[in-house]
């Protein structure tokens, strides 16, 4: 097939000829950005989300209040002695013995402050078995699980001495370091081990070290600009450690899919018989342009996180969006300069085992899909039923889906010790291990009348029936603030527990607290935030679903100029979601094949999933929906039949996007394998959405449902010709003359 020189309008098309003209300024370019983003992120270090940023509400009250004050709560500790059978009481002298022993080794590391003896706080379990002796670590809370070790080992020793008696520590501090422990190595392994992976799978879809080294370098330095940009951004919106995981996960998967997307199409045009110039002009007309409009559509969806209100899911949204746009860039200007220098050495480091796969016409086809197709073709009406009734059969468990912030037992079920300790403490105090903490800030803490509502708080809470007691009063009289922690009658039940704050929300604070000019007194703690974090996310979850599905459809519609492509568009990824809801849904919350994963009973959604989940996999889905769309758009505008428009489409792009779904499912799944269930469903959640993405819906549904519209696929009504025009397709066929030039030498437009 002759070669010819083909010039086209779009933009990522005039981005790749620059590069490809000016090879060693784009890479040159490419590596200054990376180099000075990384370095201006390293001058203005990273701002934090801050606790009193995390939500609104009065758990955004309660730490505004606490660090205006500027107290610093230290990190609370209780070491649960218990009766082993049913024999001592906290009454018995062995038993005085060994809380006596306990306050004095952990007193004597010089570690601690504000020890306290359970028959001082009465703090003794209304059994008489089990009873706390509790106390506050020295310096900053965030850091304290760096110095619990030596009270967590002077515990231990009284342990040793005192057999008949359980004896084990609890709290901010030792769970901090039980956690950092056991999983933190554990999910750093989980992010570094995911680029082995990506690039093991790369080499077999290409065969050759050098071609499957370039999308991973491009998503690595994407990342680390990233990483760079994101320390200056900081100082406008706060980052945190969470979007910075999110960041490496999501630039990963586009860096690598951009790229796969170009660097596929280039050879295939190469294969076909075109020279070196002319198939990186291809390239740059058809997948180039796919990757703008996948990018553009994944950077809205990721925007939507902007709507939440919530600093960490604007954190997660911010860095989600910058690393796709990077990727995006780096995808458009980098990669063809890098082609273009590379050359036939871009098949260097051929892996002689796996041999080279058969072409045919220079494209790969795909034995598997051409099966597929020609059966879903033939049927579409069959195929559309079977796959949506399939799609909405696996759906339908989501329609119960229960959320909430999982406890310690629901994270990480039985494989910690420290999580026993914490059932045993909550049997034992319902509600002690996560008490309510209510903040009263007063003009004068010690007025008479404050004293008073604060006593008359204390005693209402019991006699509600919200709390057991006993409830702690801890005076801060320098800030003229209190800080009172009611244990919750529910304990880790996050339902009971509800309740029983709503009841001290709405029934005790307003007859005690209330009643005080000048006084405010919002509650905090886990089972408040967990409420507060619940109530805005709903009511966040209508502008952002809105947001992305509408922007997502004008996208589409400017980019294809097709209405029916708009809205196929968005009922197959709407549907995409539904399906991954409902395997979570089935999975962690009724428990089937929960053993399968490792997440038997835990019978609940993190919260902050469901939102995320759609966000994410509602851009990640564009990236092949984007990129078989334009190829069968392509094929039909050179003559082609629908139906056959639709079959090119599909088998052509069948390798690719198997090769990209197999990369993504695979470092998702990664995640999944971590004790931390809110991972683990994150990482099953995202890897099942996108195999169902890769498959059931790019190769059986969408063509199906093409096929059955026909000619209906690219219906733009007349009234909306006016929009802009941003389809800028070129059809890639062989010119038999050299084209014309222009008088700088650059050829015509085609």
């Amino acid at each position: 097939m002759g070669n010819g020189d083909i010039r086209v309008r779009g933009l990522a098309a005039r981005a790749g000829g620059w590069s490809a003209r000016h090879r060693w300024a784009a890479v040159g370019i490419w590596v200054l950005f990376v180099a000075l983003a990384m370095g201006l992120g390293s001058a203005a270090g990273r701002v934090d989300v801050k606790d009193s940023d995390q939500l609104k509400g009065e758990t955004h009250t309660a730490a505004r209040i606490v660090e205006d004050a500027g107290i610093d709560e230290p990190a609370g500790e209780s070491v649960l002695l218990q009766a082993r059978g049913g024999g001592l009481k906290a009454t018995d002298p062995e038993f005085r013995d060994a809380v006596d022993a306990v306050v004095r080794a952990v007193e004597g590391t010089g570690r601690v402050t504000e020890v306290t003896s359970p028959y001082d706080t009465k703090t003794i379990s209304k059994d008489g078995r089990s009873a706390l002796v509790q106390f506050d670590m020295r310096g900053e809370s965030d850091t304290a699980g760096e110095r619990i070790e030596p009270v967590l080992e002077a515990v231990e020793g009284v342990q040793q001495d005192h057999r008949s008696l359980r004896i084990e520590e609890i709290g901010g501090a030792s769970m901090m370091k039980t956690f950092d422990d056991a999983f933190g190595d554990d999910f750093k392994k989980a992010e570094y081990s995911a680029v082995p992976v990506a690039l093991g799978i790369l080499l077999i879809a290409f065969g050759a070290l050098v071609a499957a080294l370039l999308p991973v370098l491009l998503a690595i330095t994407a990342i680390m600009a990233t990483m760079g940009l994101m320390g200056v951004v900081s100082h406008v919106m706060p980052m945190s450690d969470t979007a910075n995981s999110v960041m490496l996960l999501v630039g990963l998967a586009v860096g690598v899919d951009y790229c796969l997307f170009y660097l596929r199409r280039e050879r295939e045009e190469r294969e076909a018989g075109r020279d070196a110039q002319t198939a990186l002009r291809i390239a740059a007309a058809t997948s180039g342009r796919a990757i703008v409009v996948s990018g553009v559509t994944v950077c809205v969806a990721m925007a939507g996180m902007l709507f939440t209100g919530l600093a960490e899911f604007e954190a997660m949204g911010l860095a989600s969006l910058m690393v796709v746009a990077v990727a995006m860039v780096g995808s458009v200007t980098v990669l063809p300069a890098l082609l273009s220098l590379l050359g036939e050495r871009v098949e260097k480091g051929r892996l002689p085992f796996l041999g080279r796969r058969r072409r045919s016409g220079g494209r790969q086809d795909s034995r598997f899909w051409t099966a597929v197709l020609r059966r879903v073709l033939a049927k579409p009406v069959v195929a559309v039923v079977v796959a949506a009734g399939a799609l909405l059969a696996i759906s339908a468990p989501a329609l119960g889906m229960k959320t909430q912030q999982l406890t310690l037992d629901q994270e990480f079920g039985d494989s910690l010790p420290i999580v026993q300790t914490y059932n045993r403490l909550n049997d034992a105090f319902p509600g002690g291990s996560e008490p309510a903490e209510v903040i009263v800030k007063a003009r004068d803490i010690n007025a008479p009348e404050v004293k008073s509502a604060l006593a008359d708080f204390r005693d209402r809470a019991i006699s509600s029936g919200a709390s057991r007691g006993p409830v702690e009063i801890k005076l801060h009289d320098t800030q003229n603030v209190a800080f009172v922690y009611v244990p919750l009658v529910g304990g880790s039940d996050q339902d009971k527990a509800g309740a029983s704050l709503d009841t001290l929300r709405d029934e005790v604070r307003p007859a005690t607290l209330g009643k005080v000019d000048g006084v405010e007194a919002p509650i905090t703690g886990q089972v408040a935030g967990s409420k507060d974090f619940n109530d805005q996310l709903a009511g966040a979850v209508v502008p952002v679903f809105a947001f992305v599905v509408v922007f997502a459809f004008v996208l589409m519609l400017l980019s294809f100029r097709s209405l029916t492509i708009a809205i196929t568009s968005i009922v197959l990824n709407l549907l995409s979601v539904g399906a991954a809801y409902g395997i979570l849904v089935a999975v962690f919350q009724h428990g089937w094949g929960a053993s399968l994963v490792g997440a038997e009973g835990v019978g609940a959604i993190i919260t902050w999933l469901p939102l995320f989940l759609f966000v994410i996999l509602f851009g990640l889905s564009m990236d092949y929906h984007v990129f078989v769309v334009s190829r069968i758009r392509e094929a039909r505008l050179r003559g082609l039949a629908t139906k056959d428009a639709i079959r090119h489409g599909v088998v052509t792009t069948a390798g690719v996007v198997t090769s990209a779904a197999v990369i993504m499912v695979a470092v998702f799944a990664i995640f999944g394998t971590l004790s931390m269930q809110s991972m683990k469903q994150m990482g099953v959640g995202l890897a099942a959405a996108v195999l169902i993405d890769a498959t059931i819906i790019r190769g059986v549904l969408l063509p199906a449902v093409m096929a059955l519209l026909g000619e209906r696929n690219w219906y733009l009504p007349k009234w909306l010709h006016r929009l802009p025009d941003l389809t800028h397709d070129e059809t890639p066929q062989a010119v038999a003359a050299p084209a014309a030039r222009d008088d700088e030498g650059e050829p015509l437009k085609v």
